[in-house]
């Protein structure tokens, strides 16, 4: 600001002879130096509400005057007007001093108050939006005067209609079990000091939130150490605050957390359609071999097939199930608790059920064929196709938890569309080609016996469908199927 109005330091005459540095304690910092004609000054910058206590005269139009409570209410006002604005304002005083060692930062002159504004980023509105539609409570905590924090937290919607505000006094003179009580109204903390910052983490912890903490000072590290997710700024973050961290914005950009939440939940949706496509498909496979045995049938399946089956049918499309793109709800949807297993929200019996459709469906044509007066050779080749189609058409129905296989977006992945496709190749290989007839003991099919496959193939996922509807919504409590 002074190299703004053509004043340098360099060019001061002014020789530094000792600092004072900003704590948060004083909420304030002081230079004492020795001037160009040889006086010995003190100058202090700091909190408008706080140096005003310490100020004893005014300098107005050159002069300096005695400081009258008049006075002192109306450079108040003038801060509160700057604050609401938005902006951090800084109390400029000085006063003559004997020597380096007369450090009393006491009967101050004042000078003027100097406002400085950072608006928030244009991404970092949406950002708020987006925490709230997943129900993550965005709260600031923050340093500055209750007036900017309140101006800064409404433009951004943090602070919303009955929300309350609470400052580090104020927060003083509070019991724990009122505070605990107050914590769910308050959405933001002014005027705190690092002790505030980390009881205010530790209540949250304590009702059972999980808190991520962000900061870039040296104060804020013991908050950022002790909340569940301590995330530090990559570019003015100090170090301490990113050792004591576990994320680290490279961007110093709130929006990019948020971004990552997203990624976070994206990574874990995709874990639990990976196991609950292979799982399913596996306890089909099981169920098809263990209950052909216990009804005294022929083996459904040889161990050639089965392999064809785990390594080519199931391998591909469960790989590019892993790499399926973010559902367009899925920072609608409130956050997972930290008890929860990987199998919670109803994941176990949806493998299970829909793991028996697939055994069923395949034993049942298994068991047609045979009856009906084809070969075993044929019987095992209407097994395979069936167990593979039924497992190609139940990855679609991996890409949701939310939709049934009727309501989900096809086109989106298309590693997926390629896995399938090369998973049909393969079968119709196994199956029409004379090499892979061959190798895997199969014998085409005809238009007959691919009918019947395809009518108890497309029940399963119908019969799914409806089935989800009725039962599993109600059971979990995220409406997950």
């Amino acid at each position: 600001m002074a190299m703004k109005s053509g004043v340098e330091y360099d060019r001061s005459g002014c020789t530094l002879l000792k600092e004072l540095p900003f704590d948060s304690r004083r909420k304030m910092m002081s230079v004492l130096v020795r001037t160009r004609t040889g006086e010995l000054m003190m100058f202090t910058k700091g909190a408008p509400d706080i140096l005003l206590q310490r100020c004893a005269f005014v300098q107005k139009n050159g002069s300096v005057s005695a400081m009258t409570p008049s006075m002192r209410q109306s450079i108040l006002k003038q801060n509160e007007e700057m604050a609401s604005q938005a902006m951090r304002v800084l109390a400029l005083c000085w006063r003559k001093i004997s020597g380096s060692f007369d450090t009393s930062e006491q009967n101050l002159v004042f000078c003027s108050l100097a406002g400085m504004i950072d608006p928030p980023r244009k991404e970092a509105f949406e950002a708020v939006n987006r925490c709230r539609r997943a129900q993550i409570r965005p709260v600031m905590i923050t340093g500055d005067s209750k007036e900017t924090a309140c101006a800064v937290a409404s433009q951004l919607k943090i602070l919303t209609p009955g929300g309350q505000v609470l400052t580090g006094s104020e927060l003083d003179k509070l019991d724990d079990d009122r505070f605990l009580h107050l914590l769910p109204k308050v959405n933001v903390f002014a005027r705190v000091t690092p002790a505030h910052k980390l009881r205010i983490v530790r209540a949250f912890k304590s009702q059972g939130a999980i808190v991520a903490m962000t900061g870039d000072g040296v104060n804020d590290a013991p908050a950022v150490k002790e909340a569940n997710i301590g995330v530090s700024m990559g570019k003015n973050g100090t170090d301490v605050t990113k050792e004591a961290s576990d994320v680290i914005l490279m961007d110093d950009n709130f929006a990019t957390l948020v971004c990552a939440i997203e990624e976070g939940r994206v990574i874990y949706q995709n874990i639990r359609k990976f196991i609950r496509y292979l799982l399913s498909c596996n306890i089909g496979e099981v169920i098809t071999m263990f209950l052909a045995m216990l009804m005294g049938m022929p083996v459904p399946l040889l161990p050639i097939q089965i392999l064809l089956i785990n390594l080519v049918t199931d391998g591909l499309p469960a790989i590019a199930l892993g790499l399926d793109p973010p559902d367009r709800d899925v920072m609608d949807q409130k956050p997972r608790r930290s008890t929860d297993s990987i199998f919670s929200g109803g994941l176990l019996e949806v493998i299970l059920f829909r793991g028996a459709l697939i055994g069923l469906s395949t034993i049942a044509v298994f068991s047609m064929l045979l009856t009906g007066g084809a070969s075993l050779e044929m019987a095992r080749t209407g097994a395979l196709v069936t167990l593979i189609l039924t497992q190609l058409i139940h990855v679609f129905e991996c890409k949701s938890e939310t939709r049934t296989l009727f309501g989900i977006p096809f086109f989106n992945n298309f590693k997926l569309i390629a896995a399938v496709c090369t998973s049909l190749c393969v079968m119709s290989f196994a199956v029409w080609h004379p090499m892979g007839r061959m190798i895997f003991e199969t014998t085409a099919l005809g238009v007959e016996q691919m009918k019947l496959i395809g009518v108890l193939v497309m029940a399963a996922p119908i019969l799914w469908a409806f089935i989800s509807g009725v039962w599993f919504h109600k059971r979990s409590d995220r409406t997950k199927i």
